[in-house]
C-alpha cells in the first residue's frame, strides 16, 4: 500500500504537469493557425482588390461608352440611313457588353443587375425610337430620337447603374 501511496505521489503531479503541456501546447498551436490564416486572407484581399476595382473601372467604362452621348457620335457614320446606324447601334452594345461580361464576378449582384438592366433600358429606347422614324429617315433622324427618348427617362438608369457603381466602389475604402 506504501508504495501504491508513493507511486500514486509520482503520477499525479507528472499527469498535471502532462496535461497543463497539452493545454499550453494546444493553445499555441491554435494561436499559430489562426495567424496562418489571417496572413493567407490578407494576401488574398492583396491579390482580390485590384482585380475587384479594374472590374468595376472597366464596367464604369462600359456604361459611359454605352450612354447616347457617347454610343451615337463614336458609331454614326454620315452616310448611314436609320436602319443601318439602328443595327450598328445594337451591336456595339452586345460586343460591348459581352466584352465585359466576365467582370460580373467580381462585382455584387445588386450591381451587376443595374449594369444589365441599365444595358437592357438602352436597347429598348433604341429599338422604340427606330420604330417611331420612317423607312427612309437618316441616321441622324434617328440619332434625334433615341436623344429625345433617353431625355425622357428620369432617371436615366445608365447614369443610376454608374453611380451605384461608384458608390460601391467608395464603400471598398
Amino acid at each position: 500500500m506504501e508504495l501504491l501511496a508513493e507511486f500514486a505521489k509520482l503520477l499525479i503531479p507528472a499527469g498535471l504537469v502532462l496535461y497543463a503541456m497539452y493545454l499550453v501546447t494546444k493553445s499555441f498551436l491554435n494561436k499559430e493557425l489562426e495567424k496562418k490564416l489571417l496572413e493567407a486572407k490578407t494576401r488574398s484581399t492583396e491579390t482580390v482588390l485590384p482585380i475587384r476595382l479594374q472590374a468595376y473601372e472597366r464596367i464604369c467604362l462600359f456604361l459611359e461608352r454605352m450612354s447616347p452621348n457617347s454610343l451615337i457620335p463614336r458609331v454614326n457614320r454620315g452616310e448611314l440611313n436609320a436602319r443601318a446606324l439602328h443595327q450598328l447601334l445594337l451591336n456595339e452594345i452586345r460586343e460591348e457588353y459581352n466584352h465585359n461580361v466576365s467582370q460580373q464576378v467580381y462585382m455584387t449582384e445588386e450591381a451587376w443587375d443595374m449594369v444589365k438592366n441599365a444595358k437592357e433600358d438602352l436597347i429598348v429606347t433604341i429599338n422604340n425610337a427606330a420604330s417611331e422614324v420612317t423607312d427612309d429617315a437618316t441616321a441622324l433622324d434617328l440619332s434625334r430620337k433615341v436623344f429625345e427618348k433617353s431625355m425622357e427617362k428620369n432617371p436615366d438608369p445608365i447614369s443610376h447603374a454608374l453611380n451605384f457603381v461608384k458608390d460601391e466602389i467608395r464603400q471598398s475604402f
